[in-house]
């Protein structure tokens, strides 16, 4: 339930009745919460698809931010608050993610082949390899070798360094080279052959 203030900078804001909660919870709330609103509704709306729950998403920041005072007055407000809402957007991201046994049992039904890609997606991936492959072929051989081992075969410094027979800060400088000319020949701006 909502009520409005009766004290406080903005006698207009609306604050979440809990009679359970302190006298100093109120204040707090009042004084230290209540006058990021504006922000946090915006950080909400930048942070959603769908923009008409932001309301509902700001009253239960709200009160996620209230049940944490009643135990203990975070300090500094406005870190705890937004973090409260990062947090809150990233639980609703989790179980919007879910899918119901019920909708896979259909698909199966259906016999739909929901893991295989269309052919356009097998094209396109194919080109996409090509790509990439005319890219590594650009690096001089040693930092393409160091690249592999660390992109592909996820190896870490030191076991390149073993493998290849070179320093730590050699693979250093043979990975920042060969990612530097794979940006580039992927994502520059010249035109490619």
């Amino acid at each position: 339930m909502i009520e409005k203030s009766k004290s406080g900078p903005d006698s207009n804001a609306e604050v979440p009745d809990f009679p359970s909660f302190s006298a100093k919870a109120n204040v707090w709330f009042i004084d230290e919460v209540l006058p990021l609103e504006a922000a946090l509704m915006s950080f909400l709306r930048r942070s959603r698809r769908n923009k008409t729950d932001t309301e509902d998403l700001c009253h239960d920041v709200y009160v996620r931010v209230y049940e944490a005072a009643r135990k203990q007055i975070p300090h500094p407000t406005k870190p705890f608050v937004f973090a409260t809402a990062r947090n809150l957007l990233a639980d609703r991201a989790r179980r919007e993610h879910v899918v119901a046994i019920e909708t896979v049992a259909d698909l199966e039904a259906l016999g739909v082949a929901v893991d295989e890609p269309g052919p356009d997606r097998n094209v396109a991936a194919r080109e996409e390899l090509r790509r990439l492959q005319a890219a590594l072929d650009r690096i001089p051989p040693r930092c393409r070798e160091a690249v592999v081992m660390r992109k592909v075969d996820n190896l870490s410094y030191r076991e390149i360094s073993a493998r290849m027979g070179i320093t730590e800060k050699t693979v250093d400088g043979y990975l920042t080279e060969g990612l530097c000319i794979l940006a580039d020949v992927l994502y520059g701006e010249r035109p490619q052959d």
